[in-house]
């Protein structure tokens, strides 16, 4: 991308800075000339992670998210990045802490904006095999219980609004995709 695609930032005004995301306006000028001003999320960005049994069955969590209005979500582990640490071994974290499963093997599926329009968060996609027990070890914010489904199931939800989280239909397409052929391409 050159220069002249980008748009030029004017103006960057902080406004929030949290335990977890900055909000900032920023005044920009777009390649096209036309000017804007954006209210922006900063985040560091998070990991998130597929779980697959030996027997094919997908340890989801359902999890209390109030900023849903109180609804309960059915999705992959998943969590922030924690300062310096890899996407890698943020998501390995997140499925010991969230499952009591620690993975032998962990497979990247990429990675996905969540939603360009606001925030620059960033979330890595990992498929996690050869599971055994470790030891589950949930957060002060956290509310959730584990749910086992077949992988063919939990892709039928993902595909028919049964999970209704983002992040987690993706990341299972895409580890459907590999356990079918082998990659992501």
């Amino acid at each position: 991308m050159t220069d002249a695609e980008r748009a030029q930032v004017l103006r960057s005004t902080p406004i929030h800075d949290g335990r977890v995301v900055r909000l900032r306006l920023e005044e920009i000028e777009l390649p096209n000339g036309r000017r804007s001003t954006l209210e922006l999320v900063s985040h560091p960005g998070a990991a998130a992670i597929v779980p697959l049994t030996d027997d094919g069955r997908v340890r989801l969590v359902r999890q209390y998210r109030h900023a849903t209005g109180g609804e309960w979500l059915l999705e992959v582990p998943a969590g922030k990045l924690d300062p310096g640490e890899s996407p890698e071994s943020c998501a390995v974290r997140e499925c010991e802490e969230e499952t009591g499963s620690r993975p032998a093997e962990v497979v990247s599926l990429g990675w996905i904006w969540t939603t360009p329009g606001f925030t620059d968060e960033r979330i890595w996609l990992y498929l996690a095999r050869g599971l055994a027990a470790g030891r589950q070890d949930l957060q002060d914010d956290e509310s959730l219980s584990v749910v086992e489904l077949p992988l063919a199931e939990a892709v039928q939800r993902a595909l028919d609004g049964g999970i209704a989280d983002a992040k987690s239909i993706v990341a299972l397409l895409r580890a459907a995709r590999y356990c079918e052929l082998g990659s992501t391409d």
